[in-house]
């Protein structure tokens, strides 16, 4: 049907899934040197290293076998090398939650516009003022230019997934928002994140430059400056520095371990909590690690993270200085610019499947979880992938976080799975589910036209 597609297909494709792949291999005839799934050979075996296969032996990012793992890679990048760009935090700041309520409604950030700026517009920015009458669009995510938001589109994660922030419930054990599971959805797409819906780590390594014809000096700028902002980001507001190696695959992973205590007035900084690789010494007042006092106080991060999430995943300039909020605007733009409004093209398809009944997008990304959501934020995800939604495979691998996944919706349900890497390819072949590789603009324009067509 599209460029990039295989015709390997599964003998034996599950219950969810045979209208599918039966109705995609009806096509084969009219244009057989178009179908997009593809699967590894049997018996295929790789590291996470090999996903990005373009990257010059120079400038590779290696990583230890065995895990999975991107954004803690960068250890070349020393923060202190940028500090025209970036402060370390003296002590924690978390942010406190929007006035008005705790999703979010009605947060204004003074000098961060949520509409087309005159920066953006000369990169073809997305302006989210084109939406038609009648539909709502998602606050904080802006509409591709030239795209149509299609009649009836409604935020579907907002009304019928959102998890209100607030207390947790005593003892109860949540599994990955279950409890909001729509009984009537049909498919789930799986989506990887970097170099498939943002461009992010191939600035960084030059792939980026290389593959399509950049600056590389250009674009390396661009990384290094977005990457400052995701760490400070997540340093000062999100409790990188405490939750670095108490990394969960999702966010109410420990929601059991939490007691309801009210967060209002709690002190963070001084609740002598501290990580795996902060040694306790004599007359510290550190709780032991893995005891019911430090898993209690490693359930309130994790609870003030998702409360911070749901705040300002429309507006994330709330959280950022005047300064930073134009650095990230300006840095957007420069970076749409130079990937040829990647995230604009990947947009399409992301907002087509939410206005979708029955339909739903959830990220599953090899970056650790606490700075995977200060991506989702930092380039205006957050109103498209619910924190509910958002996976981090660092400690089990795709394989197992789409075999959680699998678990939380059922088996009934169509999995479709859109990246980049083996990593994912591998994952999706295991489970015995489609694979979309996005490697080009022309895959994500594929992409968006089959959703059109309803062939995905």
């Amino acid at each position: 049907m599209w460029p990039g597609l295989k015709t390997e297909l599964p003998e034996a494709p599950s219950v969810g899934q045979t209208g599918f792949l039966s109705f995609s291999s009806a096509y084969t005839s009219t244009q057989p040197n178009q179908i997009h799934y593809s699967y590894p050979s049997q018996g295929s075996c790789f590291t996470t290293s090999s996903v990005y296969t373009n990257i010059p032996p120079s400038t590779a990012v290696t990583t230890a076998a065995g895990t999975h793992q991107e954004f803690t890679s960068y250890n070349s990048v020393g923060q202190n090398q940028f500090s025209q760009y970036y402060v370390p935090p003296p002590s924690y700041m978390s942010a406190g939650l929007p006035s008005t309520d705790r999703d979010g409604a009605g947060v204004v950030a003074p000098g961060y516009p949520a509409i087309k700026t005159e920066g953006s517009a000369s990169a073809n920015l997305p302006n989210t003022t084109d939406a038609s009458p009648g539909v709502t669009l998602p606050t904080g995510v802006a509409l591709p230019a030239g795209m149509a938001l299609p009649t009836g589109a409604r935020d579907q994660d907002e009304q019928n997934r959102k998890t209100p922030a607030g207390k947790a419930k005593g003892k109860a054990k949540k599994s990955d928002g279950s409890q909001s599971t729509d009984n009537d959805l049909e498919r789930v797409f799986l989506w990887d994140l970097d170099e498939t819906i943002i461009i992010f780590h191939s600035l960084l390594t030059g792939s980026f430059a290389q593959k399509f014809g950049k600056d590389p000096a250009t674009v390396l700028n661009l990384g290094l400056q977005m990457e400052e902002l995701i760490f400070e980001l997540a340093d000062t507001h999100l409790f990188f520095n405490d939750l670095e190696e108490c990394d969960q695959v999702h966010v109410d992973d420990v929601a059991s371990d939490d007691n309801g205590q009210d967060l209002s007035n709690y002190n963070f900084s001084s609740d002598g909590f501290s990580g795996p690789s902060a040694g306790s010494g004599p007359g510290s007042t550190a709780a032991v690690q893995g005891g019911v006092e430090w898993m209690r106080k490693l359930a309130f991060r994790y609870r003030r993270l998702k409360e911070i999430y749901n705040g300002y995943k429309g507006n994330v300039g709330g959280l950022l200085s005047p300064m930073k909020r134009d650095l990230l605007l300006r840095l957007r733009s420069e970076i749409e610019t130079v990937t040829d409004a990647w995230l604009s093209t990947a947009l399409k398809s992301l907002l087509l499947i939410q206005s979708r009944g029955r339909c739903m997008n959830v990220l599953v990304t090899t970056t650790q979880l606490v700075p995977a959501l200060a991506k989702v934020l930092l380039y205006g995800l957050g109103d498209v992938f619910p924190i509910e939604n958002i996976y981090s495979a660092t400690k089990i691998g795709k394989e197992s976080c789409f075999e959680r996944i699998i678990s939380r919706f059922g088996k009934k349900v169509t999995y479709v799975v859109i990246g980049d890497g083996r990593d994912e390819e591998f994952a999706a072949k295991q489970h015995n589910m489609p694979f979309w590789r996005i490697s080009s603009h022309g895959d994500l324009i594929s992409l968006h036209q089959a959703l059109e067509l309803d062939f995905l």
